[in-house]
């Protein structure tokens, strides 16, 4: 079974609050989801071209083990706490699955 990954964009629009939310984020809730997921890999992005983009990606063996991390009470739980601290962050989440992985030699 290919890896699967869980992603989460957010957009912090306000530049004064960037510095608040990446410490927040590295804090408290990157080891709080890693945990809630039972994940090994995290990896936090923020984009180079759109400032205002931090992008938060969570991988998985494969997707049954995405689908079941992310399907009960730890992920609204995990959402609840992110609107609790940051209400006007907006955000979007996807599901990638492993195509391929090429090394090059």
């Amino acid at each position: 079974m290919p890896a699967a990954y869980f992603i989460v964009r957010a957009t912090v629009t306000d530049p004064a609050k960037r510095a608040a939310f990446d410490a927040w984020y590295s804090r408290e809730h990157l080891p709080d989801a890693t945990k809630s997921f039972g994940v090994k890999h995290a990896w936090r992005f923020w984009s180079d071209t759109d400032p205002s983009l931090h992008q938060a990606m969570y991988q998985f063996a494969d997707k049954a083990a995405l689908e079941r991390a992310t399907g009960g009470d730890e992920l609204k739980r995990l959402i609840a706490d992110f609107n609790r601290d940051w209400p006007d962050v907006s955000r979007t989440r996807e599901v990638l699955v492993l195509a391929e992985e090429f090394m090059a030699t």
